[in-house]
């Protein structure tokens, strides 16, 4: 499962953590938003140990929507080290996103 959590900074959750973190960004009212909810139950399963997974609500977080530049979603954006490597639009299936982030993890 993803982790929901509290955080004072989006900047110091990514710089702290010592995994990569995959950040989704959604909204409660988006259909594919809540397919890939399961999809990402999955991947952090096939993964685990190796990414952290947050999800951002972009109605509750606007101005961290706006600083990453967020135009569709969903829209994951991976992050090692503070810094985004890699962003994905729309809804893949799990094979798909794991083969897409393996090599970035590795």
């Amino acid at each position: 499962m993803a982790t929901k959590q509290q955080f004072h900074s989006f900047d110091q959750m990514l710089t702290n953590s010592s995994l990569p973190v995959l950040v989704d960004f959604y909204a409660t009212w988006c259909g594919p938003c809540q397919m890939m909810a399961g999809i990402l139950t999955q991947v952090n399963g096939q993964l685990k140990g190796q990414l952290k997974i947050v999800k951002i609500d972009t109605d509750k977080y606007p101005q961290i929507a706006s600083q990453q530049r967020i135009e569709a979603l969903p829209t994951l954006v991976l992050f090692k080290a503070g810094q985004p490597v890699d962003r994905i639009k729309g809804v893949l299936s799990a094979e798909q996103l794991v083969a897409r982030l393996r090599p970035q993890l590795g």
